[in-house]
This record gives C-alpha cells, structure tokens and sequence, in this order.
C-alpha cells in the first residue's frame, strides 16, 4: 500500500492519526492513506487483535482517533476502509 497525501493538511492528519493510534495499540505495521479530503483507509498489524473479535479490533482503532472525529471542524470525516490485521 502506498502513502498518498493531498496536501499539508492531509499529511498533518495523517501524522495526528498515526500518533494517536500507536499511542493506543502496539503495531506492527500501519498505513493510513488520504482519499478525497477528510476520507481515510487504515491498515493495521498488531498483536494486540489476537483475542478480539473484529468489532473490537476496529473499536480499538476508532477509539484512538475519535478526538479527530468530533465536531463539525473534524479532520477526519470518514474511515472508508479499516482492515485490523493478526501478524
């Protein structure tokens, strides 16, 4: 998966939510991609998914950039696609 960025805002965003979810979940690998502005795709690799069902996989992930979900002003406006993956 490649990193595509639309802009410094897009890159800043993507800098917040790689924070925010390595600060919340151990991954091995994780890659987050912009698609039209404020759409993301999420790729994550952890073990920290081993004894969850994928619900709770994706709770983790979406728990960590909530913050960058709220409000009108959110910067992140939608996950298009979210794959929570068991190395």
């Amino acid at each position: 998966m490649s990193l595509h960025v639309l802009g410094d805002d897009s890159a800043s965003v993507i800098e917040r939510m790689r924070a925010a979810i390595l600060a919340a979940v151990e991954c091995e690998d994780l890659v987050i991609e912009s698609g039209s502005p404020g759409h993301y795709v999420i790729r994550a690799v952890s073990h920290a998914f081993a004894d969850l069902n994928r619900v709770k996989q994706q709770q983790l992930v979406y728990g960590a950039i909530a913050d960058l979900m709220k409000g009108d002003d959110a910067p992140v406006h939608a996950i298009d696609r979210l794959e929570c993956i068991k190395p």
